[in-house]
């Protein structure tokens, strides 16, 4: 997620006594105010954390849910390896890559790939975003049908060009980065996490640095997905692209996953 320096502000809230240390804690480890006024407010529960809009009520919290509704919804019925995003990767019989998504955000991409089979590390550095991404993966390990896919999915907290410039573990085979995408649509149809998310993160002003060092990373490629339209990341060229009705993944190959 962004680089922007976020200027809305965040207050943290229990929704019920019995989550008020919880809610304490989670302030202390954030560095955000117990309750007050703020732009927004990440609420913790029964249902787990979640954020919540004070200036948009009406949109609803958003929470990071990987047992239920839309991605349970996806891992049923969402096309499996036919997918485009499976087919950008490089996903098919007898192959599914090491993945790195570098710019995980709610971790909806990289739970598609953990489903379809591969390993996939997910690095997210906007903490609040971190936070609700950590929360959602904590409870769907406990789930009986997901569990399983759970078991192939990691989260590291912070930069990732920080990360990808010092890697310490497996090197990935295909590096997945689906920077945030400068626009300023602030209508009704703008999906709800987006709604939220650019107030607190900003647009990725710094997509080139990330491109070129996935690509110095990355054993066999990186996979850019981007708005139809828009344009290639500033750098080196894609090798081909997938295009979608509504989105476009740029495929920079380096060696073939067969090899």
């Amino acid at each position: 997620m962004s680089n922007n320096l976020a200027t809305a502000s965040v207050c943290i809230e229990p929704l019920d006594l019995q989550w008020q240390q919880k809610a304490l804690d989670l302030a202390k480890v954030l560095n955000l105010p117990l309750g007050g006024d703020a732009d927004f407010s990440l609420q913790v529960g029964a249902l787990g954390i979640q954020l919540q809009s004070q200036q948009e009520k009406n949109v609803g919290a958003l929470r990071v849910d990987f047992v239920d509704g839309a991605a349970a919804h996806r891992r049923k019925f969402g096309g499996g390896k036919g997918q485009m995003i499976a087919k950008a990767i490089g996903i098919q019989s007898g192959i599914s890559p090491i993945v790195l998504d570098a710019t995980a955000g709610l971790g909806r991409d990289a739970f598609v790939l953990a489903t379809l089979g591969c390993q996939v590390t997910l690095i997210e550095r906007q903490p609040i975003i971190a936070t609700l991404l950590e929360d959602g993966l904590v409870r769907a390990r406990f789930d009986v049908e997901v569990g399983d896919i759970l078991q192939r999915m990691v989260l590291l907290k912070g930069s990732a060009i920080d990360l990808m410039s010092n890697w310490l573990g497996v090197v990935p085979q295909v590096i997945y980065l689906d920077p945030m995408f400068p626009h300023r649509d602030k209508s009704a149809l703008v999906k709800k996490e987006m709604r939220l998310f650019r107030p607190l993160v900003g647009d990725d002003l710094d997509s080139p640095d990330l491109l070129e060092k996935a690509l110095v990373l990355a054993s066999h490629r990186v996979v850019v997905k981007r708005p139809r339209k828009a344009p290639i990341i500033e750098g080196a060229s894609p090798s081909y692209s997938l295009e979608g009705k509504s989105s476009r993944y740029d495929i920079y190959t380096k060696r073939s996953l067969k090899e």
